[in-house]
């Protein structure tokens, strides 16, 4: 007699032997899931109802299907099945088995896979992506709401509140990430408690920058320590900087930016192992509030990089706070509050909204190729609509070992 959460089947397959993925599949190849989970330890030593490999996918899904319910993304997946020969063979598994399911695996597989998959997308000939021979990306943070649970008001802590109460209504998780400006592609990413800083939690992603690239930043990130972290890497940096920042001028441009030396707080004297930035101030134009904006740039030599052009260049920031967009109001839904009560499952369901949306963004950036436009040009909310239409309609998932020598579908 099945357990609760468990189905018989007279033809000897369970839910687990097929299931539906669609699109994830084609981003996450089985192989690879199957890899990454025998990596982090995860491989099981009994046949289960949900294997590993169909819990990773199933916490994909779910941050595909934001709002349901644990059994109905699980029907959501399985509906392709339901043939005249199949027909009331299926069940799903219960909440209580899909959670602990997710409890066994952890976040250990989803954040490997993240590491393995999600790197920029953009070719040379993508249009919008690159600014001369620079790979434009950007660095900022963002917070996302969490049940109300002791366990994760214990380790991931909670804003206080402007309304007269002690502490705000939901517990939260910080997240920093890097993100390709041209693709809105997130490729680096990390959590943490509220009450790590977001340049702390930046400072982790800087080892996924490379030369070449050029990070944009608002002045919230500026540090004469987190500064020369972040150019050690090789990548050329234009990031924003307060009005208040003493930036004496050391020689003027013909430009008009000007160069000048930037120190650490630390340094009173002003004298130890400073730093040589370029500054470029402007204003938006007719009909603003005048204020004054200042950038400071790696790039030094004004021909590289023409002043006018950076300031125009900086906008392109933006298009992180666009990316988080994505993700937490349009994937996620508006007013999102993930679903995992243990602060376990919220990485593993952060790092999982994460892998769906480079998986929409990198299908996005194949289809802009083929018309030859900006990835800019096509609707987010549009292809995540179409997708997930179109993922309910496939199922052709085992959960069995796809070593080589075996037959992941048989027959």
């Amino acid at each position: 007699m099945p357990r609760p959460g468990q189905t018989k089947s007279s033809a000897g397959e369970r839910l687990s032997d097929r299931i539906a993925f669609g699109v994830l599949t084609r981003a996450f190849p089985p192989e690879l899931v199957d890899e990454v989970v025998a990596g982090c330890g995860r491989v099981e030593q009994r046949r289960r109802l949900l294997p590993a490999r169909v819990v990773v996918y199933f916490v994909l899904a779910m941050c595909l299907f934001s709002g349901q319910g644990y059994e109905e993304v699980a029907r959501l997946l399985t509906c392709g099945l339901h043939d005249g020969r199949r027909e009331g063979s299926w069940r799903v598994p219960t909440t209580a088995a899909i959670g602990r399911a997710r409890l066994r695996l952890g976040p250990e597989p989803l954040k490997a896979l993240f590491a393995r998959v999600c790197r920029p997308v953009a070719t040379r000939t993508t249009v919008g992506a690159w600014y001369r021979s620079w790979r434009m990306v950007a660095v900022d943070g963002t917070t996302f709401d969490l049940p109300d649970t002791h366990a994760n008001d214990a380790f991931f802590g909670r804003p206080g509140s402007s309304r007269g109460q002690k502490r705000g209504a939901f517990p939260q998780a910080r997240v920093a990430a890097l993100v390709e400006c041209g693709t809105h592609a997130v490729f680096a990413a990390e959590a943490g408690p509220l009450a790590e800083h977001e340049t702390a939690l930046a400072r982790r992603l800087f080892n996924r920058l490379t030369a070449g690239m050029l990070l944009l930043a608002d002045r919230g990130f500026v540090g004469f320590d987190l500064w020369r972290e972040a150019s050690d890497t090789g990548a050329d940096l234009l990031w924003r900087v307060r009005s208040s920042a003493v930036l004496p001028v050391v020689q003027a441009l013909k430009d008009g930016s000007y160069l000048s030396e930037i120190v650490a707080a630390r340094d009173k004297n002003r004298r130890a192992d400073p730093v040589t930035v370029r500054v470029i101030e402007y204003t938006l134009g007719p009909g603003t509030d005048g204020t004054v904006y200042r950038l400071i740039t790696t790039i030094l030599d004004p021909t590289a990089a023409p002043a006018d052009q950076l300031a125009a260049l900086y906008a392109q920031r933006w298009e992180i706070e666009t990316t988080l967009d994505e993700i937490k109001t349009h994937q996620g839904g508006p007013r999102l509050v993930l679903r995992s009560q243990h602060p376990a499952g919220v990485e593993q369901e952060i790092f999982a909204f994460l892998l769906v949306h480079h998986a929409l963004r990198n299908l996005m950036h194949h289809a802009a190729q083929d018309e030859g436009c900006d990835p800019d040009r096509i609707s987010f909310t549009r292809t995540l609509r179409v997708v997930r239409r179109h993922l309910t309609g496939q199922a052709a998932l085992s959960p069995l070992s796809t070593r080589p020598g075996t037959d992941p579908n048989p027959a």
